[in-house]
């Protein structure tokens, strides 16, 4: 049983895809698809940046699903690629639903740029962040997200305001957004309440755990995406529904592996507020059996977290990435082995 693995936000960076882009012209059909949906030059964006413009969250998933994609398309026509299920971390659930074939790539690339959009609008610059959270146990953690948003909320109370100095226009709140591995838990929500909880685990002094501040631009995966999420459920209101899974996929809001196509613009909305059950998935693979996986886009993220759970979990697990000539080829062996 092999898998793909397809990354979300924050494995972009200016250049990605250049050299499957020059040698196949698969690739390259991606891109101008891609360019032709959105209506401006995507190529531009992908191999020129700047970085600045590459990572607003509007162009990074786009850009991010047009290279995951190109990279599946190539593994198809060079290596006879199959997967036997697909998965993908937040907004690369969208590139696995491609490679599934039940949502259209021209579709998905229109959705995500909206979905970035609204993302970012959801909550105002400098009212919400995240944290990684690294080496405690998940209940230990949601424990703390819960103490962490009554310390914040009590301090709102005695009248804290924003860094500057206006009133809150977000709920107060601290939540998990990725369940990354297990010792590695992404938190998500106010930046008041996100920075109780830092201190918090800061002052309980637990070796091995501790804090680090994201550099991100909104809380992503929680409640306060809720606006996010309802944008996606009107695109979705009038969008065609799925009708077909070629392949089988692994939902990040239910961890399990589903044949109905049905659930897809369902689950595809309620993931925007809701948390990234990525451990979750990979335990699903793992105890299906599946001990290969094949990583289609820029970046390992998605790989070093799934040895991390399978190695937990004391299961063999091989992972490989396909994103350039001399890694199309590994993968081309570990397909005959």
């Amino acid at each position: 049983m092999k898998a793909g693995f397809f990354p979300g936000q924050g494995s972009q960076s200016v250049g990605m895809g250049k050299l499957f882009y020059d040698e196949f012209t698969v690739f390259r059909q991606t891109i101008e698809e891609a360019s032709d949906t959105l209506g401006f030059n995507f190529k531009k964006l992908l191999f020129e940046g700047p970085d600045g413009d590459l990572t607003l969250t509007e162009n990074a998933q786009p850009a991010i699903l047009a290279v995951s994609t190109g990279c599946f398309r190539v593994a198809e026509a060079e290596i006879g690629m199959k997967t036997d299920v697909n998965l993908g971390h937040s907004l690369g659930e969208y590139s696995a639903l491609v490679a599934c074939d039940a949502i259209d790539f021209s579709n998905a690339i229109a959705w995500v740029r909206e979905r970035g959009l609204a993302m970012q609008k959801a909550v105002p610059i400098g009212e919400g962040t995240m944290s990684a959270i690294l080496g405690g146990e998940d209940a230990q953690i949601e424990t703390w997200c819960k103490e962490a948003t009554a310390l914040a909320k009590s301090a709102r109370a005695d009248g804290a305001k924003t860094a500057t100095g206006g009133e809150w226009s977000v709920t107060c709140s601290v939540e998990p957004a990725n369940y990354n591995a297990q010792g590695q838990i992404v938190v998500s929500g106010s930046i008041d309440a996100v920075a109780a909880l830092e201190t918090l685990i800061t002052n309980l002094k637990i070796r091995g755990v501790m804090a680090k501040r994201l550099n991100v631009s909104a809380p992503f995966h929680s409640s306060l995406m809720k606006p996010a999420r309802d944008k996606m459920e009107s695109i979705f209101a009038t969008a065609t529904k799925p009708t077909i899974l070629a392949t089988p996929y692994i939902p990040n809001r239910t961890a399990n592996i589903t044949h109905e196509p049905g659930v897809i613009h369902p689950l595809l909305s309620e993931q925007v507020d809701h948390s990234v059950l990525w451990k979750q998935s990979v335990e699903t693979l793992l105890q299906s059996g599946c001990k290969k996986a094949f990583e289609f886009g820029p970046g390992k993220v998605l790989q070093g977290l799934a040895k991390r759970i399978a190695k937990t979990a004391g299961a063999e697990f091989e992972t490989y990435p396909i994103y350039d000539l001399e890694s199309l080829k590994l993968a081309e062996g570990a397909l005959k082995s």
